[in-house]
């Protein structure tokens, strides 16, 4: 037993271990933050939503069912629910009802309100693709953010440990007396600026990570360890295959936001078509079925008595011109004869079943103006989708020839930092030649170092910049990002 709880606790150990070192490379960063992100989430749920309201309005295609039933107590004076005579006496009643309805013809109104929001849920699908594809892109850059806050720091980091190397080393010749200490004074003071710089930039290092898992939708709290591979390893289109017409025509294609675009127009064209099918008549059918119940103590009968006659004002003719007035008995009533009680449930439903079927025609004549205002509404809500379409089309175009053009100048920046940073490193290893046989002051070397550092740093931003350029072509492509 012993054994297979230390067993336990050593695989348990194991795991958290194993967790504790997985690294978060770029790829498994975009496509947490694609599913976890809060924006993508929301979006989700309006396409759901969107969803529910194609499938209501498919069903409203078919037939309306209801039933339904009341029972009630009466006492005083009614009237009999089931021969409708006035009755003064107290009764229970029920009664119970079947009724359908169903659209015969209505110009198409329910099948092109079927259609647009067929149109509106795809429309609501593409944009969580775009909200995702965007989310991708903001990921993927605060990723390289991170990476280049940490090879920043790896470089301050560099340039402290050559100062601490230089310090020492101009402490043992002014110790000797062959350097002045002033020398040593102003290494102090650098080394001093070198650890300040680490500092930033370890702040820097932390905040882009906070950025990075605010985006992933973690905890700010939360521990996790991002690989930091070298930037050369991301995989990067040539720029010659993402050329600014090229990459124009399969983002036309490819965009989720060009993709919903169309979709929206196309709701807003169903939508208009059924705007209009409302001004016309409609002919629904409709059927009812229904039955009641009473029930009662005991209700008397009683010997009618005739007390005399009265004219009904009809005349009989006896031939010859003879013609008799036509009377009736005056009826009074005489005693009690018996009683009858209600009948059984089952004979009552059964007698007094009724049943209704028909068409109805419904020709909207004036409503308020509510139809046809509706329906210019939604010719103005078409006319906009187009507009917005346009307007997303021109906006695309030029958001991609910019892109192109950065990508360009930042590609062309790169470059000439990397000539940048050999020059001065060449020209530091000579300072350092002349700083150690006298002929350069600590300040002229200290300047020289300094001059390495800043073109190592801004080489480092041309260097992530070209590469999260090329990223934003390759998302226009709408083809996802290379990862």
């Amino acid at each position: 037993m012993k054994h297979n709880i230390l067993l336990f606790l050593f695989l348990l150990l194991t795991a958290l271990s194993s967790q504790a070192q997985e690294k978060w490379d770029l790829k498994k960063c975009v496509e947490y933050a694609m599913e976890h992100n809060l924006q993508v989430g929301q979006a989700d749920i309006q396409a759901r939503i969107n969803g529910l309201n194609l499938q209501q309005s498919k069903w409203s295609l078919y037939p309306t069912l209801s039933t339904g039933s009341s029972a009630a107590f009466n006492t005083g004076n009614n009237q009999d629910p089931a021969t409708f005579s006035r009755v003064t006496e107290n009764y229970f009643s029920m009664g119970m009802q079947l009724q359908s309805s169903a659209s015969v013809f209505n110009f198409f109104s329910k099948k092109n309100q079927v259609l647009a929001n067929s149109w509106d849920y795809a429309a609501a699908q593409a944009n969580v693709n775009k909200i995702k594809y965007d989310i991708a892109l903001s990921t993927a850059n605060a990723y390289l953010q991170f990476l280049l806050a940490h090879e920043q720091e790896k470089i301050v980091e560099l340039q402290r440990d050559q100062t601490r190397t230089q310090l020492e080393a101009t402490r043992k010749r002014a110790d000797a007396g062959v350097l002045p200490e002033l020398s040593v004074t102003q290494l102090e003071a650098q080394l001093a600026q070198d650890s300040s710089n680490i500092i930033s930039a370890k702040g820097n290092t932390q905040r882009t990570a906070l950025s990075l898992k605010a985006l992933m939708n973690l905890s700010a709290d939360s521990s996790i360890s991002i690989d930091t591979p070298p930037v050369e390893t991301i995989p990067v289109e040539a720029i010659a295959d993402l050329q600014p017409d090229f990459v124009y025509r399969e983002a036309l294609q490819n965009q989720p936001q060009q993709i919903g675009n169309q979709f929206r127009m196309a709701a807003a064209k169903k939508m208009a078509e059924s705007m209009k099918a409302t001004m016309y008549p409609s002919i629904n059918a409709f059927a009812n079925l229904s039955s009641n119940y009473l029930a009662f103590s005991k209700r008397p009968y009683y010997r009618a008595i005739i007390t005399g006659y009265q004219s009904t004002g009809l005349v009989a003719d006896a031939g010859g011109g003879v013609l008799y007035d036509v009377q009736s008995p005056i009826l009074t009533k005489g005693d009690i004869e018996g009683y009858f009680k209600s009948s059984s449930l089952a004979s009552q439903l059964g007698d007094n079943f009724r049943k209704s079927f028909g068409l109805s025609l419904s020709v909207p004549i004036f409503n308020g103006g509510n139809a046809r205002i509706n329906y210019k509404k939604s010719l103005l809500n078409l006319e906009n989708a187009q507009l917005q379409t346009e307007q997303d089309e021109r906006k695309l175009k030029q958001d991609i020839y910019l892109a192109y053009n950065d990508a360009l100048v930042a590609l062309q920046k790169y470059e000439a930092g990397k000539k940048a940073i050999s020059a001065n490193s060449k020209a530091l290893v000579f300072a350092q030649k002349r700083y150690e046989i006298g002929a350069l002051s600590i300040f002229e070397l200290i300047s020289t170092q300094n001059n390495l550092l800043r073109s190592q740093l801004e080489n480092s931003i041309n260097r992530f910049d070209y590469v999260f350029k090329m990223k934003v072509l390759e998302f226009y492509k709408g083809k996802g990002l290379k990862l």
